[in-house]
């Protein structure tokens, strides 16, 4: 599938998917936005390379040129990872940029219009779930959802409610800790989202193994999540499959510690006057400057782990034709 004007998807993942194999989407917002260089480039790497090890596609999503790309090449990760001036694309943001990309600029606004024709973004979670399905993608690997704001419960992120109304399989480590982790599971069981543990009985706290919230099921291997994505076809249900992967155990923060620590960057955050899309960037970059970059390593892990997990699941919904 190929579009100069809407979604242009790489020939090789075109091919792989009129051929019915494996392939799990990646977000571009951790590039643009979450890892500074050249730790962004790197990590994205990593993750196209453990999804190939486990024998399935990488189809890394982005705006490049003020299109919506899925399947980007080796330079490409290279352009965005080292454009500064990207910018973090939600779904509110995608028919914007698409159409200044076709819209002819008017004589007065032919600066701005040019520029914005021409914008490279990272895709947020919601977006590349949008972007994913439309292209026929059903399995995503993330690291972290967002979910509601702790103190703010009316500032919701965009990706809950697309959760509830694009059937594919998300694969992440739960929620950001930084967030109320409680509402946020209300949210997701108000918009009918399985929220479903891999091998635990609890929702994982990102940085931890353990929330203690527990989950709407446990499965311990891919096959069962295929098959519980098998159901939800046959019902005609609109809703994402959340798969929940606890940080590898080497890797985590203690709860307790993760708890301290966010209550202080969150207070700092007050005293600042952070708030906003300016918060979660704060909370995040704080959660690594306080525990000495231990945050960044559990980070890494587990984006590794989820894209791991997503190319099996892939390869058991490839094999049953999902």
């Amino acid at each position: 599938m190929k579009s100069d004007e809407g979604i242009h998807v790489s020939p090789q993942i075109t091919q792989a998917l009129a051929d019915g194999k494996p392939v799990v989407a990646l977000e571009s917002a951790l590039i643009t936005h979450g890892f500074a260089p050249p730790a962004n480039l790197e990590m994205a790497r990593r993750m196209e390379a453990t999804i190939r090890e486990h024998g399935a596609l990488p189809a890394s999503v982005a705006i490049l040129d003020g299109q919506a790309r899925v399947g980007l090449t080796d330079e490409e990760l290279i352009r965005l990872a080292s454009d500064q001036t990207a910018r973090k694309i939600s779904l509110r943001d995608l028919p914007l940029v698409l159409a200044s990309r076709q819209c002819a600029p008017r004589p007065a606004q032919t600066r701005s219009a040019t520029k914005a024709s021409r914008a490279n973004g990272g895709t947020t979670v919601a977006a590349t779930m949008h972007l994913a399905h439309q292209v026929g993608i059903g399995v995503f690997a993330t690291g972290g959802i967002g979910g509601v704001h702790r103190g703010h419960p009316e500032d919701v992120s965009a990706d809950l409610p697309a959760l509830a109304s694009n059937p594919i399989v998300v694969v992440c480590a739960g929620a950001k800790a930084i967030l109320d982790l409680a509402r946020t599971l209300e949210y997701l069981e108000t918009r009918g989202v399985p929220v479903i543990g891999y091998g635990t009985d609890e929702l994982p706290a990102f940085y931890s193994r353990r929330s203690g919230l527990s989950v709407d099921a446990r499965v311990d291997a891919p096959e069962e999540i295929a098959h519980i994505a098998q159901a939800r076809a046959e019902l005609g249900l609109p809703m994402a499959l959340l798969v929940c992967v606890p940080v590898p155990e080497a890797d985590e923060l203690p709860a307790a510690e993760t708890k301290a620590t966010i209550g202080q960057a969150v207070q700092e955050a007050d005293a600042s006057g952070v708030s906003g899309k300016e918060l979660t960037p704060f909370l995040l970059t704080r959660m690594v400057e306080l525990t000495g970059g231990r945050a960044r390593r559990a980070n890494e892990a587990l984006l590794l782990n989820n894209a791991r997990v997503a190319a099996h699941v892939a390869r058991e919904l490839a094999a049953r034709g999902l």
